[in-house]
């Protein structure tokens, strides 16, 4: 059976959709503020609380891994019982989160509530896209309201560094939540009274096996990475135990799904080759862009010495650039291909992270511009469209579904980008680091005092090594240039990581210009099921499942 033949459940319109946009792109503003405001800030809360490499992984990871986990859930949640309900409620755990972390004494205690607000932010994550699904049967009206869903995430990681930056200049580190909270809660009051619920229940039940499951695989995967890469090496048993159990959870999760009368995420989506590919791509995307924003927050704090409000500036340009892009990309859906539009954005990311491989501990301002300004261009002609393809792929009344999978993937990339890129970033600091003392001049007993401390504390120990005045210059410059070594490979690999995003966009999403979906056959009765197109601009309807 065709895709275009799938029956959908009747669509009750939306009498405000315009207002369901605001408060949708609210909600993602809100969610991805700290994404970008914690990143810069890292530096200074390693200093304040005396955390190490891997307790910084954490501090982002502790916020994107229950995202990553717990979208579908939130997903299934709305679809069932309100996705008003479900976006409230990411609005209530997101500001519990952030006055978790704002009164933080400890590394763990930001833990928590980077925790909390992470599973808000995937109530938040789902929700809103499905909202503005809803609310835009239209595919070409839905692509301008998601071009701004995908913009406003991109301004909550653009202001975030600049509201750190200055918050930091005059104030502890802990009042960087505090802006958080506050939007949370004034958009959630607005929200109960004027924002509109949809839900689409249909043949939706809530799957404990498959959330159960997924938990496991995700935790256990982002587990493992994070501390495979410590100093404790990949053999331990804790790090092979979290392998395995990813590895079990998966299996677990596909036979669950498959099993399943009802599952939250169904894996005949996957023949869906467009879905597929949007969910590889933005996968790989995330992975190279949370986790370069990682490593160069850490190269510009520790290694450059640079302000927080510094760093701002310059993390300013990569999604300043990103989000004036989003609008322009936002009107050429509908006239060009996705797959163009995504060549174009995977192309100029990774010519960015090539160019990032020059990167020294001398780069000033100026020499930072064009290949930040690059990637952040890079990153707006690929998050727009990309949502786009997800849920422009699949039968209308699967939307919730389909955005909550390319969200968890997304977000999946998000949290092994700083894993991974972070565990490559200390390992190649480290049998960097040797070479470039020995040539530094200094004397053994300095030299192994370095070693020692950095072995210690991480990165964050550049600042604190306890030498005299005369053996700290040279040490931290054998440390900076480490330091670049280090940031040149972590670019590369994101570098490649795009070359195999751009291959699964040649191959799984094509080149084919969209196409405007039929409107439904006038039925005798209102109450009549609707028969809707299963994409926005897509030729493979014999490929798309029959039945989800």
């Amino acid at each position: 059976m065709s895709a275009s033949a799938i029956s959908t459940p009747h669509h009750r319109p939306v009498a405000r959709p315009a207002l369901t946009t605001v408060l949708a792109c609210l909600g993602m503003f809100a969610a991805y503020v700290p994404i970008g405001s914690v990143s810069v800030s890292l530096s200074r809360i390693q200093q304040g609380l005396g955390a190490s490499t891997s307790d910084l992984q954490w501090v982002s990871d502790a916020f994107i891994l229950p995202m990553a986990a717990l979208i579908l859930t939130f997903g299934l949640i709305g679809d069932l019982y309100g996705r008003k309900k479900a976006y409230l409620a990411g609005m209530l755990l997101f500001a519990a989160g952030s006055v978790t972390s704002l009164t933080a004494h400890s590394v763990a205690q930001i833990w928590v509530g980077q925790a909390v607000a992470g599973a808000g932010a995937a109530a938040l994550a789902s929700s809103t896209l499905a909202l503005i699904s809803h609310a835009y049967p239209d595919f070409r009206a839905r692509a301008k309201a998601i071009a701004a869903w995908a913009a406003s995430l991109s301004i909550g990681m653009a202001l975030g560094p600049l509201i750190s930056g200055v918050i930091l200049e005059h104030a502890s580190w802990r009042w960087i939540f505090l802006p958080a909270a506050v939007i949370t809660a004034v958009t959630g009051l607005v929200a109960v009274r004027m924002l509109e619920d949809s839900r689409s229940a249909h043949g939706r039940a809530i799957d404990v096996p498959g959330q159960i499951a997924a938990i496991v695989f995700i935790v256990g995967l982002i587990y493992g990475v994070i501390e495979g890469g410590g100093a404790g090496g990949w053999g331990r048993t804790k790090v092979i135990g979290a392998f395995v159990a990813a590895g079990l959870g998966l299996i677990a999760f596909v036979v669950a799904e498959l099993r399943s009368p009802s599952p939250m995420l169904s894996l005949k989506l996957f023949a869906v080759r467009r879905f597929t590919g949007a969910g590889v791509v933005i996968a790989i995307v995330m992975f190279g862009m949370i986790g370069s924003v990682f490593t160069l927050s850490l190269f510009f704090g520790n290694a450059q010495r640079l302000s927080v409000l510094d760093i701002a500036w310059r993390m300013l340009v990569l999604n300043g650039v990103s989000v004036a892009t989003g609008p322009l990309v936002g009107r050429l859906i509908g006239r060009i291909a996705p797959g163009v539009l995504l060549c174009v954005g995977l192309l100029s990311t990774g010519g960015a992270m090539l160019w990032l491989t020059g990167l020294e501990v001398d780069s000033g301002f100026g020499a930072m511009v064009g290949p930040l300004a690059l990637f952040g261009l890079g990153m707006g002609f690929v998050l727009t469209p990309i949502s786009s393809v997800a849920v422009g792929s699949v039968p209308h009344h699967l939307a919730g579904m389909a955005g909550a999978g390319n969200n968890t993937l997304r977000q999946l990339g998000g949290a092994l980008g700083p894993a991974v890129l972070g565990a490559v970033l200390t390992s190649r600091l480290t049998s960097a680091l040797p070479g470039h003392l020995a040539d530094s001049g200094l004397p053994a007993a300095d030299q192994q005092r370095v070693g020692e401390a950095l072995a210690r504390g991480g990165v964050g120990a550049a600042g604190h090594l306890g030498l005299s005045p005369e053996a700290t210059g040279p040490a931290l410059n054998a440390i900076g240039a480490s330091f670049a070594d280090a940031v040149h490979v972590c670019m590369t690999i994101g570098a490649i990581g795009s070359l195999v995003a751009l291959v699964a966009t040649a191959t799984l999403i094509g080149f084919r210009r969209p196409e405007q979906p039929r409107s439904p056959r006038a039925s005798g009765s209102s109450s009549a099921p609707a028969t809707t197109p299963a994409s926005a601009g897509t030729r493979e309807a014999s490929s798309a499942p029959a039945e989800v």
